[in-house]
């Protein structure tokens, strides 16, 4: 006989079978993160430290190269790419073009692995010596940034100097040439400069301001996967504790990622930091300084408020 508490009990497995069933599908078959040759990616890519977090889920991870960081931005926003790492300029000018894209972690930078630098015969000796001079940097990177914070220290105004916006394979081949005075670059290709160029430092990002990089996620992938960032988060914050006290390792799977000479990646890997942490108020002061400055200027087309777009993370919950 069917009673009515076995219809009950009949309703509520299936309602929990379903539920369940809905759950399980309510997730992508892969993630698509975007790598450059700074930071550690590569290095993490060559260990499959990802692949092996995601794969009890059924979810591949799939890798995808950028030069730099506002082409990774750019492919966050129109979702062809759900997670990627890239320094303080790229959210903002992506941001003040309506860019569908969330802030969901930090690195705090020690302020060494980026400089401006110039050809190692150059009268230039310090920043006030940049003034009626064509200087290379990355368009809406943070070397933008640094440029434009370093003269401001040294009170020289945009208008006195000539830009020269290029990505770096063409930043390096103007440098090389001579048709640049100054470069104001990030590793790799700043340990390069200094390497195969003797190319000479003037000034470090730490001589100038408080930089911090930060992992970037869509918008739409943060709302609908909020776990799976979260989850995206500690692995790499596991991976940059591992790579914090194994340089020569992350060196050595850096370079094999990356095709980089092998001194160079060392030299980029021992003067970085890779300790991924929840943005707290100081980031976000830090980082809302560097949009008031690109506005001050002119250089985005709007003002920009950094928490708008910033998501919490709280590691452990």
């Amino acid at each position: 006989m069917i009673t009515r508490r076995h219809i009950l009990t009949t309703a509520l497995l299936l309602a929990t079978a379903m539920a369940v069933s809905a759950r399980a599908e309510d997730k992508p078959a892969e993630i698509r993160i975007g790598t450059q040759k700074g930071g550690f990616f590569p290095a993490v890519r060559q260990r499959h430290t990802l692949e092996d977090a995601f794969k009890p889920l059924g979810i591949e991870i799939k890798w995808i190269d950028f030069q730099f960081g506002p082409p990774l931005l750019e492919a966050i926003n129109v979702g062809s790419v759900d997670f990627g790492f890239v320094g303080d300029s790229p959210p903002i000018f992506a941001q003040a073009g309506g860019a569908k894209i969330r802030y969901v972690a930090a690195v705090k930078s020690e302020g060494n692995t980026q400089a401006i630098v110039v050809p190692r015969d150059s009268p230039i000796q310090s920043l006030a010596d940049l003034k009626g001079k064509r200087i290379a940097f990355g368009k809406g990177s943070s070397a933008h940034n640094l440029l434009v914070a370093a003269l401001e220290k040294a009170g020289v105004a945009w208008s006195d100097i000539t830009p020269a916006p290029l990505a770096p394979a063409d930043a390096t081949a103007a440098f090389v040439k001579g048709s640049v005075d100054a470069w104001s670059i990030w590793d790799p290709y700043l340990a390069l400069a200094e390497l195969k160029e003797k190319a000479r430092v003037i000034a470090f990002d730490k001589d100038v301001h408080k930089p911090n990089a930060f992992y970037i996620a869509g918008s739409d992938f943060v709302e609908k996967y909020p776990s799976l960032v979260a989850r995206l988060n500690a692995a790499f914050a596991s991976e940059g504790v591992w790579a914090d006290s194994h340089h020569e390792e992350v060196a050595k799977s850096q370079a094999k990622a990356t095709g980089v000479e092998i001194e160079a990646i060392r030299r980029f890997v021992d003067r970085s930091n890779f300790r991924v942490v929840p943005i707290d108020d100081e980031v976000i002061r830090s980082q809302q300084a560097v949009a008031d400055r690109f506005t001050k200027l002119g250089l985005i087309p709007k003002p920009v408020s950094v928490t708008d777009i910033i998501w919490k993370w709280n590691p452990g919950s």
